[in-house]
């Protein structure tokens, strides 16, 4: 099915309210998106439609789609700022999103990584080329600060003085954030002799991390070399991953969870604190393997 001419304008408008006045990252901007626009393709009338009406869409979609907990959230997520934008354009005077309820998505804790398997990982990539070194760089830049992939592809070159980095994270809010010793000494040398090698002739290229082309990289390209160098390691990881075991292995390290907050750029220190539970999950592990071990010798 198809939108209708007044429903794809309604989702323009809404596309630009989202970047310019929401200010989210443009992967939530595609979430938000695709998750609207397939509501709209149902052909409701987003002008009267009622919440028992809405909830029906859903569900419909829910089955078609085979949508798990967590894909559910991001479509009521989307939709509920979807109708506060109907209101602010005055199209509706309420939110029926609002009153939809789901039940409560159960939380997962985030993908970490040993300490050892990242040195598996960044040892692996071969250096000996600009790309190689390139990617070296970037990722043991994206461990030691903590950094969304996101926020790697937007640093520019004046982003990095004096030993720390200026990051732009959600909403646009800034960070400033120390750079390791060994993601220091990477990209004093990338900036020094393998940048300007695959820079070229693109001289007013500002991006830190470009491409062979001299161009930004992409966030696809980001994933693409990751999953790459995953694979040759036999580690189960995403690009976020380094992220995740950066600020779990900072609170294994003793960093108190205000500090490990500031790092990561988090509002709200309650998203921080389910690294405590990654943390408190690993000791359990020790814990168990340990007395496994004692369980196991005579008397």
């Amino acid at each position: 099915m198809t939108m209708s001419p007044f429903d794809s304008l309604l989702l323009e408008d809404y596309a630009e309210y989202l970047g310019f006045q929401r200010r989210l990252s443009e992967a939530t901007q595609s979430v938000y998106l695709s998750e609207v626009s397939q509501i709209l393709a149902c052909n409701i009338d987003v002008t009267h439609i009622t919440t028992a009406e809405l909830e029906q869409v859903l569900t419909e979609q829910v089955d078609r789609r085979m949508l798990c907990e967590r894909s559910v959230a991001k479509m009521l997520s989307s939709l509920r700022s979807f109708f506060s934008f109907l209101q602010l354009q005055k199209i509706r005077d309420d939110n029926p999103a609002l009153f939809i309820q789901r039940g409560r998505q159960k939380q997962t804790l985030p993908q970490v990584a040993t300490v050892q398997q990242i040195d598996d990982l960044l040892n692996g990539i071969d250096t000996s080329d600009a790309l190689g070194f390139r990617d070296r760089t970037m990722f043991e830049l994206m461990y030691s600060c903590g950094l969304r992939i996101s926020e790697a592809c937007d640093l520019k070159v004046s982003d990095y003085q004096d030993a720390n980095l200026r990051v732009l994270g959600k909403r646009d809010k800034i960070r400033i954030l120390p750079v390791g010793e060994v993601a220091r000494s990477y990209l004093d040398t990338y900036l020094a002799r393998v940048r300007g090698e695959l820079v070229g002739t693109h001289l007013a290229t500002k991006a830190l991390f470009v491409g062979r082309r001299g161009r930004k990289l992409t966030r696809q390209a980001i994933y693409k070399r990751f999953i790459a160098y995953c694979q040759a390691c036999n580690l189960d990881a995403k690009v976020h991953t380094l992220r995740h075991s950066f600020a779990t292995h900072l609170l294994q390290g003793g960093a108190d969870l205000r500090s490990v907050q500031q790092l990561l750029g988090h509002s709200d220190i309650q998203t921080t604190q389910i690294y405590t539970h990654v943390d408190t999950t690993s000791l359990h592990e020790a814990y168990d393997a340990f007395h496994t071990a004692l369980d196991g010798e005579d008397d």
